[in-house]
């Protein structure tokens, strides 16, 4: 009877002791509330279950699509009488770039002008000959003969027609030299007054169309196995380190690069506001999703303290607490979780330093 007596006296003093503890937790809860203001800059996320991603960064740099990339040569000689475009313009389809002013465009003028005198003297005997030979004054063959000779006019004066059009040639002995595509003037080599030859084989313009752009990576021969096409890219610039552009691999080229010892891969982005400036150096991080999947958070979420590491775990402006959790992963911006949280709950990413102090004050 007295051992029983002190059994139930042991009870009574323990679930005593858990009501007084359940109490100083709701009282705890209740001594700390996010206020209006505050929950205003405050952002909360839900955890999610996600396939786990591995993340690669790799050196690059940002090059113009060399598909839209077009040199652009002089097709006579000559002089140089004006520059329309400076090194870094934009220009447009069919602007002048440049005029030179060329003999060899006075000789494919002289020869236009040759071919419409041949037509019309060939159209003259032809009616000649048909006038005759309605009055039997010639044979039907003198009039075949005549519309050869007209046929023979007309083709000349269409290529020589065509050779004038290919040259852009204006009056004056003048030759244009226009922009086969929109975009950027990104190599110049000609300047007023130059005198150009004939049998010149270096281009003089470059122009490149950057409405998309390549980011190239170069991959060191130990990685190469960790890249395949498809694999989601986030880049990023010296020029605007805190923007990201995304993309993917498209393409692997399988040669490496004896001087560096490296691969070289392709991710094509959008840049149809000019951000990207070919030739910056660039940061490229790669993605890889495995088939495993665990819980995961933004990395921003985690509080590291005393070598643990901490979320605080959300469920409404009075009830918030500070959660220790287990990281098992961190691939850039997310972290896996593999103990202290469940899917579905929602933590917090802005202002949790704060939070975490006065919880724990």
């Amino acid at each position: 009877m007295k051992k029983n007596l002190i059994i139930l006296l042991a009870l009574f003093t323990l679930i005593n002791c858990k009501k007084e503890d359940d109490k100083k937790e709701v009282e705890a809860a209740k001594g700390f509330v996010i206020s209006n203001l505050m929950m205003k800059s405050t952002t909360v996320v839900e955890v999610k279950n996600d396939y786990i991603k591995d993340e690669i960064s790799f050196f690059g740099k940002i090059a113009a699509d060399k598909n839209q990339y077009i040199d652009v040569f002089p097709l006579v000689g000559g002089n140089v009488i004006s520059i329309n475009a400076e090194l870094g313009d934009y220009v447009k389809k069919g602007q002048v770039l440049a005029t030179i002013r060329s003999t060899e465009v006075a000789g494919y003028q002289k020869d236009l002008s040759y071919a419409k005198t041949d037509l019309v003297v060939a159209q003259k005997n032809l009616r000649v000959a048909q006038d005759m030979y309605n009055g039997k004054l010639s044979t039907e063959r003198e009039v075949l003969e005549a519309k050869s000779q007209v046929q023979k006019a007309e083709d000349e004066l269409r290529r020589s027609q065509s050779v004038n059009q290919v040259y852009n040639i204006s009056k004056g002995n003048v030759y244009s030299v226009v922009s086969p595509i929109s975009g950027y003037i990104v190599q110049k080599n000609i300047n007023k007054d130059m005198q150009l030859r004939s049998d010149r084989s270096d281009n003089i313009f470059d122009v490149a169309n950057t409405k998309n752009v390549w980011a190239i990576l170069n991959i060191n021969q130990s990685d190469i196995h960790k890249i395949s096409l498809g694999m989601k890219a986030e880049v990023s610039t010296l020029a605007a380190p805190d923007k990201v552009f995304y993309g993917k691999i498209d393409k692997i080229f399988k040669i490496i690069d004896p001087e560096t010892n490296s691969m070289q891969a392709r991710v094509v982005l959008d840049n149809a506001n000019g951000e990207l400036i070919p030739e910056s150096k660039a940061t490229i991080k790669v993605f890889n999703t495995e088939n495993t999947t665990a819980l995961s958070v933004p990395s921003n979420a985690l509080i590291f303290d005393d070598n643990r590491y901490y979320v605080i775990l959300f469920k409404s402006q009075s009830n918030v607490k500070v959660q220790e959790v287990k990281v098992a992963k961190q691939t850039g911006n997310v972290s896996y979780i593999s103990d202290g949280l469940k899917e579905g709950d929602k933590v917090v990413t802005n202002n949790q330093l704060l939070f975490y102090r006065s919880l724990n004050e």
